[in-house]
């Protein structure tokens, strides 16, 4: 199998990211945040407004650098998408029926052309339904708060334990209940709990998977 697709699905703060890079950097695999490219479209509509995304191609262009920056027409915004302000808005604005659209759009292109291991809420199901790879990666919404509040501090951004778990279980609600490819578990996805798990072992886990399948 010359080329094959790697699906993580996941709420919020389950270790999608984090764990997907590694994997990638391992299998030496594309590796497609597709969480970022959300973030990025919704820093964009909130400083320029909810009319853009009627023509949102003309609007936005996202690429990514060598280590994983995100550009957003041209410019580093890795930072910008990590805040507060677009991280409580990022699940209204990937709700919209156009923003999904044209984002799936770019990742299956993606896909077509590389090996990936792609992240994010709706990759099995969606995005890449036919992945030789699934996983639905999951934790506790305050073993989730923990970890992110870790990641806030780090940036410089002051925020109590409490609020961040709310907001991961406000988070919760809205991806698995919105009308366009909510978070849902694929029927053909792995559930790997990941809330005792340390990084590596998550990421062994997945790559014992992965290469089961090529052995096939």
């Amino acid at each position: 199998m010359s080329q094959i697709s790697i699906a993580i699905d996941g709420p919020a703060a389950a270790g999608k990211s984090t764990i997907a890079k590694r994997v990638a950097k391992k299998l030496q695999f594309l590796y497609i945040d597709t969480g970022a490219m959300y973030r990025a479209v919704t820093l964009y509509v909130l400083e320029h407004g909810d009319k853009i995304i009627e023509n949102i191609s003309e609007h936005i262009d996202i690429t990514f650098g060598i280590n994983d920056e995100v550009y957003l027409n041209g410019t580093d915004v890795s930072k910008e998408i990590r805040s507060p302000e677009v991280t409580n808005s990022v699940s209204r604005v990937s709700a919209i029926g156009e923003v999904r659209s044209y984002l799936v759009d770019m990742q299956r292109k993606i896909s077509r052309t590389d090996s990936v291991v792609m992240d994010g809420r709706d990759i099995g199901t969606t995005v890449l339904p036919d992945a030789e790879v699934k996983i639905f990666m999951q934790a506790s919404p305050e073993v989730r708060a923990k970890r992110r509040l870790l990641e806030e501090t780090a940036r410089g951004n002051t925020i109590d334990l409490q609020t961040l778990t709310d907001e991961i279980i406000r988070r919760d609600q809205i991806d698995s209940t919105r009308e366009i490819s909510p978070l849902v578990q694929a029927d053909d996805a792995i559930l790997l709990d990941t809330s005792y798990l340390s990084i590596e072992e998550a990421e062994d886990k997945i790559i014992q998977l992965v290469e089961d399948k090529l052995e096939v």
